[in-house]
């Protein structure tokens, strides 16, 4: 008998849930270790940096050690994460100058977060970052744009600015381009609560969704199925507001299944209603009911904590406090991308792209070619042709 997998089971098989779900304390643990072997890595550089530049300068110094990096002050955790969420904000104003759909927003979100994950601010700054990120989810989610075209919605930057990172950028990202969103979860949830406002999955559930407490003191319950969805609009509206801006600049993809996001989003916009189609759902198994209701909560808790949208002043000084921080603590050898991205293509035509040198790859092609003519040939060779008689 053929086993018939369900939804979980599906989303389990995902590259989101087998390498970018973490637990709290997991993600936080990560973080660290990013942030600390970036540091040490900015202080070897700059070091190193230092004392090519400087020759012998710093031994008339008395406190020459202290200034080949040891002073070097970077970045903590807290400052970077406040760092790539003022850029997640950035991608997000720039899609929709570019009026790029939702999902290519979400996803070039996501790419970043995910990046920043296993690489720092202080090796790769976020700017150059989200570009790249921003034009990838274009290409990964089927929505065709030219780089002349998206090039020009930015200014003072050039398709090399764009291009130069991408690679770095599908490193960090581990090969894995699909993101799981709940806006497609919540369309579905929506059709659902339409479909019970409308009394097609029974009139007896119809009746309870009738009885449901309106949302604010003073309001009337709904009389009919026309006051239903009207309900159910209003709800749907304001949830998928909030997965459009509050949801994707928090960590509740790391931590949450997209269903589990939608569903909060929508109990953070009409908790009796939210509370009704669970209980519609899972009226057998109240134990699981109370188990997700939990878990529901907290992600919401996680989605209200958000950073803004719009930085306020203080948050934007703090930020501009945060750029002039990095500037002192970037690694040198990976602030200039584009020519990084050149070097490496200039190596790769000089030595091959397998690393063997030109004279080499010369030879095993034209081997290869020979060979092809041989194979060609039903009756094999010209009888001494291998030894030139």
């Amino acid at each position: 008998m053929t086993a018939v997998l369900g939804e979980d089971d599906i989303y389990r098989t995902s590259t989101q849930y087998r390498l970018w779900a973490f637990t709290p304390e997991s993600l936080s643990s990560l973080r660290t270790t990013t942030n600390s072997l970036a540091a040490d890595g900015v202080r070897a550089a700059i070091r190193k940096s230092r004392e090519q530049n400087d020759g012998n300068h710093h031994n008339e110094n008395p406190n020459g050690a202290l200034s080949l990096g040891m002073e070097v002050d970077c970045l903590t955790i807290e400052e970077e994460q406040k760092l790539v969420g003022f850029y997640c904000v950035k991608a997000m104003q720039l899609a929709d100058v570019c009026e790029f759909p939702t999902n290519v927003k979400a996803t070039a979100v996501q790419y970043l977060k995910r990046f920043y994950l296993s690489n720092s601010p202080m090796t790769y700054h976020p700017k150059e970052i989200m570009l790249s990120a921003l034009f990838l989810s274009t290409k990964t989610e089927n929505h065709y744009t030219s780089l002349r075209s998206f090039t020009s919605k930015v200014p003072k930057t050039t398709a090399e600015d764009i291009i130069a990172p991408e690679f770095l950028l599908t490193q960090g990202l581990r090969f894995t381009f699909d993101v799981r969103h709940p806006q497609r979860g919540l369309e579905g949830g929506f059709m659902d609560l339409v479909a019970l406002a409308k009394g097609q999955q029974g009139m007896s559930l119809q009746q309870e969704m009738l009885n449901i407490e309106p949302l604010a003191q003073g309001r009337k319950k709904a009389k009919n199925s026309g006051d239903l969805v009207q309900r159910i609009q209003i709800a749907h509206g304001k949830a998928k507001d909030t997965l459009k801006s509050s949801a994707l600049l928090t960590d509740a993809y790391f931590h949450y299944t997209p269903s589990q996001i939608w569903l909060s989003a929508f109990m953070l916009a009409d908790e009796p209603l939210t509370a009704f189609y669970l209980r519609s759902k899972l009226s057998a198994n109240r134990a699981l009911l109370a188990k997700l209701v939990d878990v529901l909560q907290n992600c919401g808790e996680t989605i209200q904590a958000s950073p803004s949208a719009d930085p306020g002043d203080a948050e934007m000084r703090d930020l501009i406090k945060i750029d002039k921080k990095l500037y002192k603590c970037r690694n040198p050898e990976k602030v200039d991308l584009v020519s990084i991205n050149k070097a490496q293509k200039r190596d790769s035509n000089e030595t091959g792209e397998d690393g063997v040198d030109e004279k080499t790859a010369k030879k095993r092609k034209l081997e290869g070619q020979r060979s092809n003519l041989a194979a060609d040939d039903i009756f094999g060779p010209a009888l001494g042709a291998t030894n030139g008689d």
